[in-house]
């Protein structure tokens, strides 16, 4: 059971644009902010990105409350990156991986999900580190020098990864669990 105190005074960033898988980016936004976690959904641009639900059925709009561009990884404690397939393809924009790069070398806690990897390993932090993802995205995350396993969850030094929707309750827990004990050494 998560306290409403966990995360208290902690600020997270969700990095999303349209084509976001909708329960990858409630689920997690939820646990944070039932652990006291104040979060910000960041995006590319101003105004509402359209979440989807398997890639092809049209769900909620999402405001976007900062341009990648207006931000930086010194703002925010913790970053979830959901999947959808679109999503990290669309956030293969220097800015959100500039963002990126600069939060996984900061040490802060990453709790990323299905094919958020894609935008992983576009900023080029995957080598030497060790998670999990769709399937479809393992050959990106080996080519790019880390390592694969197929769990539930995984944790490497702050970085948290999950395989797919299936694998939410663990990984919001674990998230929760990661961004309470904050900074890693890198």
């Amino acid at each position: 059971m998560t306290s409403a105190d966990t995360l208290r005074g902690r600020k997270v960033a969700i990095l999303a644009t349209d084509g976001v898988e909708e329960v990858e980016l409630v689920e997690p936004r939820a646990a944070v902010e039932k652990a006291g976690a104040q979060v910000r959904l960041i995006s590319l641009s101003p105004g509402k990105i359209q979440a989807m639900s398997s890639d092809v059925n049209a769900t909620g709009t999402y405001a976007v409350d900062a341009v990648v561009g207006d931000v930086s990884a010194a703002d925010f404690d913790a970053l979830i990156l959901p999947g959808g397939t679109t999503n990290p393809d669309h956030l293969r924009m220097e800015s959100a991986v500039g963002f990126v790069r600069d939060f996984v070398n900061s040490g802060k806690p990453v709790g990323v999900i299905c094919h958020g990897p894609w935008t992983l390993v576009e900023a080029d932090v995957v080598r030497g580190r060790t998670l999990t993802s769709y399937p479809s995205v393992r050959t990106d995350i080996r080519n790019a020098g880390g390592t694969v396993v197929d769990e539930e969850v995984v944790v490497d030094n702050g970085l948290v990864s999950s395989r797919n929707p299936g694998d939410l309750p663990a990984f919001c827990a674990k998230i929760v669990e990661e961004f309470a004990e904050g900074r890693y050494p890198r």
